[in-house]
């Protein structure tokens, strides 16, 4: 059995759903490790191409995961394509708002806010990114959201992080088009606020993992980011894992994951 059935098993529950928002869909599944913490946070983001039908529960076993190994997880919904106020700008806006709603936690739970990283996987890897490249985006943007939560650190898991690129590849059927709004040409503002490929350099710590058979984001997309941000100063460390496809990277029960809990270990410190 492939690790692309995680998408229809029952993760670990969470210790907490807690909402960052007035929306249905601006929640977030919290859990807490064993002790005192304060803990360091990881902030789990969940792929699917921006669209409804994929939600934060496949996610979840990652953030079960990573819990069991000591950190805190913010595991975070949002609007996505097909839901009421998804898309542009308000999926991007929910990730800023959820993420920030890490301060509003550590009111409540022992969080450690100086060790917070983003892991998201696919088109959360993508927002993983994007959120560390907040504070690039211009005022001016519907995006650009005042004092965002500094990070330590973003990890990509396959991630999607250059929009333009993705646009030209026609990824799962021209979908940035409909995340956006309309093509690069249409909207150039929007690519360059929304993509962290355009955000670069984003002057925080990088890690992308990427498996060289994935068949639904493609290695080269992190290859050309992690040698475009190096060349403009980021610290990025790509880590390849030869013949390894799209969902082993957020599968527990997958030999491959050893290597994302490593990379987390690293980020975190």
């Amino acid at each position: 059995m492939g690790s692309d059935d995680i998408l229809t098993r029952s993760a670990p529950p969470a210790d907490a759903r807690i909402h960052y928002g007035t929306d249905e869909w601006q929640f977030g599944d919290l859990r807490l490790p064993s002790g005192a913490g304060p803990h360091p946070l990881v902030i789990g983001i969940h792929g699917g191409y921006w669209r409804a039908r994929y939600g934060l529960e496949h996610f979840g076993h990652a953030c079960a995961a990573l819990t069991a190994e000591g950190y805190a997880t913010w595991n975070i919904e949002y609007r996505r394509i097909g839901n009421t106020g998804g898309g542009w700008p308000g999926t991007l806006l929910d990730m800023a708002r959820a993420a920030d709603y890490a301060r509003t936690l550590a009111e409540s739970y022992p969080l450690d806010l100086s060790r917070v990283v983003t892991v998201g996987h696919s088109a959360g890897g993508h927002c993983a990114c994007w959120l560390a490249g907040r504070r690039r985006i211009a005022a001016d943007s519907a995006v650009y959201v005042d004092d965002p939560l500094p990070l330590r650190g973003a990890m990509a898991l396959a991630g999607a992080l250059d929009l333009r690129r993705a646009w030209e590849l026609r990824l799962s059927e021209g979908v940035v088009g409909d995340f956006l709004g309309g093509t690069p040409e249409e909207y150039p503002d929007r690519y360059d606020a929304a993509s962290p490929f355009a955000l670069l350099p984003l002057a925080v710590r990088q890690t992308l993992v990427h498996g060289t058979a994935d068949e639904d984001v493609p290695y080269g997309m992190s290859a050309e980011y992690a040698a475009r941000a190096r060349e403009l100063g980021d610290a990025v460390e790509l880590v390849t894992l030869p013949d390894v496809g799209h969902f082993e990277l957020i599968d527990p029960q997958a030999k491959e994951w050893a290597a994302v809990v490593e990379a987390v270990r690293q980020m975190v410190g």
